[in-house]
């Protein structure tokens, strides 16, 4: 009889549960901070919050249940995957309701999400032209452009208010993130992991001294439903929300085949294009049900990738069972207004560890791409530019038709743009061989390191 691949096994129920609840913990902190900022960014009520954390935690475990354990054979990478609320499409998704409402977010969300299922098995074939050189440039743009957000959910977003900047609101966020260095760096193992969590727990316990954590109409809350599809109204459907969601969909994919390859190195089962496809299929499938359902478009979560290594325990049903507590979680909606309660300083000095980590794995993806050459470090350092132009220059296009507003004020969408085209004519043309004549460096094509993709 074959031994099945530690992947395929099966383990006896109480460490099937056991480390399926670890990588609910793992997870949870980093899913829940994408509704809680985007509807603190839109100006949302909590009740509205705890309906979007509801939704988020409930496409989560279903997206979670279908990669670990596929669905026929064209969606799920069969893989001991956990998928969670990705940062890449929050900033798109703040723009788009500020310029067009709630229901254009939702409608070119599903609209993104259908694309992304039909274009799922396409672009594993051209995965090779979103190499780091690319992925890495988006990543620290998104990052870096989110990490304002963070700062206006601390000090709050009415600057006439009394509360507005208040040092005790500063306060508390600065020993939120002090709490959370503290657990990630000294902890140890799992600590270490849930250092995030701690702190939050901390900044809410903090919070009510200081008056900040307020808990009235939770009571209100039914404590089971089902979230109420297309819950902001008939979606919508502006172009230009359109092509904003669809970049941010492609850019989710590329930080998803990074990290499929490398949960097919760790747990020694490589990875061909067709699963890679798969994998890819069903995070435009999570954007389809949050298109639907409200909610947000989800990708791998890196950290559970990190805790698959870490274990060792490679089980795709471990993965599966922390899907099924995620739908759990999202069918009590008591418990997504609770999480909505927590203050806006507990969130942003949270916000501000997560977000600057995306900066840093951008960072760290640059240095698989050979910055020796003059060339990719003109593509990087351009394309960083113009996608922090409008985060750091506010206004600069509003004078520009509000279709256009949408991606020129998306720095994402400007980064993705700019880097990919750039990669494409240096990288993948004469144009590049031209560019580095008489050069002294290697020219480097970057996408080869996509390269272990087998047919």
């Amino acid at each position: 009889m074959t031994t099945p691949h530690p992947v395929d096994t099966r383990l006896p129920v109480g460490p099937l549960l056991l480390f399926g609840i670890q990588h609910v913990l793992i997870m949870y902190t980093g899913c829940i901070t994408v509704p809680l900022v985007f509807g603190a960014a839109v100006g949302l009520d909590r009740s509205t919050i705890g309906i979007l954390i509801s939704a988020d935690l409930l496409v989560a475990g279903i997206v979670t249940v279908v990669q670990s354990l596929g669905v026929g054979r064209m969606v799920g990478a069969r893989m001991p995957i956990v998928c969670g609320a990705t940062f890449v499409a929050l900033t798109p998704m703040i723009l788009i309701a500020k310029q067009y409402g709630l229901p254009a977010v939702y409608g070119s969300m599903l609209v993104g999400g259908v694309a992304g299922v039909l274009l799922a098995w396409p672009f594993a074939l051209i995965v090779r032209f979103f190499p780091p050189l690319v992925s890495g440039t988006v990543l620290t743009v998104v990052g870096i452009s989110l990490i304002g957000v963070a700062g206006g959910l601390i000090v709050g977003s009415d600057a006439k208010a009394a509360s507005f900047a208040d040092p005790a609101r500063i306060g508390l966020a600065a020993t939120v993130l002090a709490i959370a260095l503290g657990f990630i760096c000294l902890g140890r193992g799992l600590w270490s992991q849930l250092g995030v969590l701690v702190a939050l727990i901390a900044g809410v316990l903090l919070a009510i001294p200081l008056g900040l954590l307020q808990l009235d109409g939770v009571s209100g809350v039914g404590w089971f439903g089902v979230p109420h599809p297309f819950y902001f109204g008939a979606p919508q459907f502006p172009i230009a929300a359109i092509v904003s969601m669809t970049v941010a969909i492609a850019v989710v994919f590329a930080e998803s085949t990074a990290s499929l390859l490398a949960i097919g190195r760790i747990t020694g089962k490589p990875l061909g294009r067709g699963d890679i496809a798969r994998g890819l299929a069903g995070d435009g499938l999570s954007a389809v049900l949050a298109g639907v359902l409200s909610s947000f478009v989800d990708t791998l979560f890196t950290q559970n990738v990190g805790a698959v290594a870490t274990t060792r325990v490679y089980s795709r049903y471990v993965t599966a069972v922390s899907g099924a507590i995620l739908v759990l979680l999202g069918l009590v909606p008591r418990f997504g207004a609770v999480v909505a309660a927590i203050p806006g300083p507990v969130v942003g000095g949270i916000g501000l560890v997560l977000f600057a980590t995306i900066t840093v794995v951008g960072v760290d993806t640059l240095r698989k791409a050979d910055l020796g050459d003059r060339v990719n470090v003109a593509i990087v350092a351009v394309s960083v530019g113009v996608g922090l132009i409008p985060v750091l220059t506010p206004g600069m296009f509003e004078r520009f038709p509000p279709a256009a507003q949408i991606l020129l004020d998306s720095g994402i969408t400007l980064a993705a743009a700019s880097s990919f085209l750039l990669n494409l004519v240096f990288n993948h043309s004469r144009v590049g061989a031209f560019a580095r004549r008489g050069s002294p460096e290697t020219a480097t094509v970057t996408g080869e390191s996509h390269d272990e993709l087998t047919v």
